[in-house]
């Protein structure tokens, strides 16, 4: 199987289960380390996402890829994202999940603050995480998946 098949079906099944997560597990347990892993979970989305839009474009010579993360992501903003219909709003929206978690993977603290989770920088500024916005993360990944599947698999 191709690989962007491989990674779309990673996608899908990560998708099941965060929204599982967001919606039926948390609000039984109310545990913050859920979220914190809901996070890390549709960051996990996107990237595959990502992955495969780049190894199908590659595949059919439309772009070059490179062994830099941070290239292969300009390269999907600046030549792949208008194709598959995502806007400047979805990758901003994008750019500060991946944000979130990379404050969350190098944060020396973090704690809950009613319905809010708190991630303290290493300079102790604080970065807040509710669920509101962990749902706005989930509905850009649902919506990033049906984008890139609707366009690799109707052409492939």
């Amino acid at each position: 199987m191709e690989r962007f098949l491989e990674n779309i079906e990673s996608a899908q099944r990560s998708l099941k289960t965060v929204d599982h997560m967001v919606y039926i597990t948390f609000p039984l347990i109310k545990d913050k380390r859920i979220l914190l892993k809901v996070i890390q979970e549709i960051k996990t989305i996107l990237t595959n996402c990502i992955k495969a839009i780049l190894q199908y474009e590659y595949l059919y010579k439309r772009i070059k890829l490179y062994q830099n993360p941070e290239s292969n992501f300009k390269t999907f903003v600046e030549k792949c994202s208008k194709s598959y219909n995502i806007n400047d709003e979805e990758i901003k929206i994008m750019l500060e999940l991946f944000d979130y978690v990379e404050q969350h993977n190098k944060s020396p603290f973090e704690f809950v603050k009613g319905e809010k989770i708190i991630i303290l920088s290493e300079n102790l500024s604080p970065k807040i995480l509710t669920l509101e916005k962990i749902k706005i993360f989930l509905f850009l990944a649902k919506n990033i998946l049906k984008k890139t599947k609707e366009n690799i698999i109707q052409d492939y």
